[in-house]
């Protein structure tokens, strides 16, 4: 089976919307997240990745030029006990909180559906890496654009490969009303340093709708973090 570049697999997509990809390092000894936003709107695009003490979390860029925070303001990257828990929106404190409880991953999103924002109804999109370099990812999306009924998917990989990670994103690309995301996560090669594959991945995302990509690698054996950000406006 050929596994896509990000390139390949973002190529000729002008609009993915928000994106996750976690995987193994090409020499196995690391997991790696990938985590990006897009915006059409003046709102959606008005943003920054920033650091905090457990994670990333979204802030204004311009913060007069704010129209309506939620939905866009949120923690995407929150670390808990070695276990790295990335989102689209405030589900990641749904999915830490649940943990910090003892509930599962999938417990604590069986409490949460799409986002409300009809017509587009946009899927709320989650992972979470384990220490051992397992991974879950899931999407939660309406049916065929109707949110009388949400559809629960949870994706679980226990052994991943080395050099391969599994990219999910919330809209199959642009239109009106977006259009969500349809299939299995798409399997993508994870390739060089953690610098040279983050400006891959922003290099393969639409120059005029990107916004921020944070990228992260955690070493296996000794927990150790290397991260990076990338935001359109520094």
């Amino acid at each position: 089976m050929k596994i896509d570049t990000v390139t390949e697999a973002l190529s000729g997509n002008s609009y993915p919307g928000r994106g996750i990809i976690v995987g193994r390092s090409k020499d196995g000894s690391k997991s790696v997240i990938v985590y990006f936003i897009m915006g059409r709107s003046l709102n959606s695009r008005n943003r920054v990745f920033t650091e905090v003490e457990d994670g990333i979390m979204t802030e204004a860029y311009d913060p007069s030029k704010m129209s309506d925070p939620s939905l866009i303001i949120y923690h995407p990257v929150r670390f808990l006990r070695r276990c790295c828990i990335v989102t689209n929106g405030d589900q990641t404190d749904t999915i830490r909180n649940g943990l910090a409880a003892g509930k599962s991953f999938r417990h604590a999103l069986l409490t949460r559906e799409f986002e409300p924002d009809g017509p587009n109804y946009t899927p709320r999109i989650s992972a979470i890496v384990l220490p051992d370099g397992s991974y879950k990812l899931s999407i939660l999306k309406s049916l065929y654009g109707d949110p009388s009924c949400c559809c629960r998917y949870f994706y679980e990989y226990d052994k991943p490969a080395a050099g391969v990670g599994h990219m999910i994103h919330t809209y199959k690309g642009d239109g009106e009303p977006l259009p969500s995301f349809e299939g299995e996560p798409k399997p993508v090669a994870v390739t060089g340093s953690l610098n040279e594959y983050a400006n891959a991945v922003w290099g393969a995302l639409d120059a005029d709708n990107r916004v921020s990509l944070y990228a992260c690698s955690i070493d296996r054996v000794t927990g150790e973090t290397e991260s990076i950000i990338i935001n359109k406006y520094n």
